[in-house]
């Protein structure tokens, strides 16, 4: 059975880049500190164990397993006290190896949920929100994804927003779309960046 996916318009495409026009959806998202491998590992144990069950349906008062969705989103939290804007900070900040980097990784909600709806984390460290409909940009790739990489493709997709005169707000997210052992040339993941 297919994993379900955030619904989108695709309003341009070019290569591997693609301009899409995503509708609201609901996140789980846990702050975590470190490499991105590190909070690769520690943010999606704390939102998968959400989903499987450790919450509470509001209206049953039990727990209920959630349907797993791609992708599993992670970016720079750029909230914190290390300001982060752009990939050239994270590269900054590999050279420093990443010490107390903050990271928000996210699932996104099935659609069949509303804000009301959800079950609620019993994990006071994860935050449920709703993103607006939202327009991003994204180049697609495949592989392991480490600092390096993804500041690499950050880049391509700057340079090619900046080629389309369009403007960004907020940091660049990583989004990946497939379990942990599938082989690196079948991985499927996207750098996001939104736009204004």
């Amino acid at each position: 059975m297919a994993t379900e996916e955030p619904r989108f318009d695709l309003i341009k495409k070019e290569d591997d880049f693609e301009l899409r026009r995503y509708q609201a959806m609901i996140i789980a998202e846990v702050q975590v500190t470190g490499t991105l491998s590190e909070a690769s590992n520690q943010g999606f144990r704390q939102v998968a164990d959400f989903i499987f069950g450790n919450n509470e349906d509001p209206v049953k008062k039990k727990s209920e397993k959630i349907d797993m969705t791609a992708p599993v989103t992670l970016e720079v939290d750029i909230s914190t006290k290390i300001a982060m804007t752009a990939p050239v900070t994270i590269e900054e900040n590999k050279a420093k190896e990443n010490n107390g980097q903050t990271w928000k990784l996210a699932f996104v909600m099935p659609q069949k949920f509303t804000m009301e709806t959800l079950p609620k984390p019993k994990n006071a460290n994860i935050t449920i929100r709703s993103i607006p409909a939202q327009q991003v940009a994204v180049v697609t790739f495949s592989g392991w994804v480490d600092e390096e990489k993804m500041a690499l493709q950050t880049q391509r997709l700057e340079e090619w927003v900046k080629k389309n005169a369009w403007k960004t707000s907020g940091p660049a997210q990583l989004s990946r779309y497939n379990p942990p052992w599938t082989l690196p040339f079948w991985r499927r993941n996207e750098i996001w960046l939104k736009l204004d």
